[in-house]
């Protein structure tokens, strides 16, 4: 096949699934695209067999044409693509006929509050039979439903975020009513900052929102728009004003997709890595062994490994903001550390003016988020620029949460060890 083919022509600049097409019409290969006209056009670079191996270019030399589906959203890409994988398994797809390495998603329909569970190829059949067999929930005949594979990790969990933004959902180990009846503090918690739905919403309407994402991965998000105009009517006439508002703001939210995190810049299969966001927080007791500590979040996920614990010495006793400028100032020291794209701080504008003052003497411009905290150390608000809260905000609120934890761990552990002499 060659670049200036006539079905290559006709792709629009536009988010889409495109179809590499055998000489008897079947489908070779299924991909998704930020921009469906340079996505296909990079198969036909001269570095297509070092960037993605000669098994793609067997493939680009077998196919005769292109074709394509263009949807509104690289999210509604994201989910035809594993649909349309799934349902044509395309021999291009898998580089081994035992890889097992792609995602898939569980919906826990059968049970009281159902979960969105990610889990991996290799691990599916035996999750999803332990999912089967503990069915004790609203029917002995609902199973769990399976979606993907999904084979863009990174921008799958994004996928996940933006619809959780839209629609909390749970994604606990244990069924959520088990954790309810035990009074689970990680479950309050998150329940607290927003990353699980709020602990007042009944019952019914927490299955309304999973029926809305079951219809997302369904691939037919124009019927959850049309779902929330009629609902966000029915609960205004009958007088239920805060599910009509609820309804309204999911609405406006998928109307309005922010999917940026999704369009990255596409490197053979996958997508640039995901932004390195870091939280800091400092710990101590009427002044006494004071800490601070630095933690790191990728893509969602906190990389423990890169935790890092800092005695602070020159900063005045007791002074937060002291310590907060010796604490960035001695991270800043190490250019080796790979810099992140945001920085989380635990407290509010007289946190956030010093660290703007620390990173501009080092001639360092990163984004800063300040969260800051109730009475009972609950987040109650964010300070900074909108957008990274808004499109970062379940990555911020952890980064904050793994700081104040790790800091108190670590002052614990000095403190004690302090007393003991």
């Amino acid at each position: 096949m060659i670049l200036n083919h006539s079905s290559i022509q006709k792709l629009p600049d536009a988010s889409g699934v495109y179809f590499f097409l055998g000489p008897k019409q079947e489908v070779l290969y299924v991909g998704k695209a930020t921009s469906l006209k340079d996505r296909v056009r990079s198969y036909f670079a001269s570095t297509l067999a070092s960037a993605r191996g000669n098994q793609m270019v067997a493939m680009v030399e077998r196919a005769v044409r292109v074709d394509f589906r263009q949807t509104d959203s690289v999210l509604e890409a994201l989910i035809l693509e594993a649909k349309c994988i799934k349902e044509l398994k395309p021999p291009f797809n898998v580089r081994d006929k035992d890889d097992k390495s792609f995602n898939f998603l569980i919906i826990t329909i059968h049970e009281a509050y159902p979960r969105l569970l990610t889990v991996r190829g290799k691990e599916l059949p035996m999750r999803y039979n332990e999912l089967v067999a503990r069915n004790t929930g609203i029917g002995k005949k609902v199973e769990p439903l399976v979606y993907g594979p999904f084979p863009h990790a990174t921008q799958f969990k994004q996928a996940l975020k933006i619809i959780r933004k839209i629609f909390p959902y749970y994604d606990t180990k244990r069924p959520v009513d088990e954790l309810m009846a035990k009074n689970d503090s990680k479950l309050r918690f998150n329940q607290s900052i927003g990353v699980y739905p709020n602990a007042s919403i009944t019952k019914e309407m927490y299955r309304r929102n999973i029926r809305h994402i079951k219809t997302i991965f369904d691939g037919k998000l124009q019927s959850v728009v049309v779902t929330l105009e009629r609902d966000m009517r029915r609960f205004a006439k009958q007088e239920q004003f805060e599910n009509a508002h609820i309804a309204k703001k999911q609405l406006f939210a998928l109307q309005h997709i922010e999917d940026v995190s999704l369009i990255r810049k596409e490197r053979g299969e996958g997508v640039t890595d995901a932004i390195r966001i870091e939280g800091y927080d400092v710990a101590h007791l009427g002044g006494k062994n004071t800490v601070g500590v630095m933690v790191a979040v990728v893509g969602g996920e906190a990389q423990k490994k890169e935790y890092r614990t800092f005695t602070i010495r020159t900063a005045v006793e007791g002074s937060d903001t002291g310590a907060l400028k010796e604490l960035l100032e001695r991270r800043l020291a190490h250019p080796e550390w790979q810099y992140p794209r945001i920085i989380v701080l635990d407290g509010g504008i007289a946190q956030l003016n010093t660290a703007k003052k620390v990173l501009a003497e080092a001639g360092v411009a990163i984004p800063l988020i300040a969260v800051t905290k109730d009475a009972h150390h609950n987040p109650r608000s964010l300070h900074g620029p909108i957008k990274i809260r808004t499109l970062y905000q379940g990555d911020i609120l952890l980064a904050n949460a793994e700081a104040h934890r790790f800091s108190l761990a670590v002052h614990t552990k000095k403190r004690a060890k302090h007393l003991l002499g």
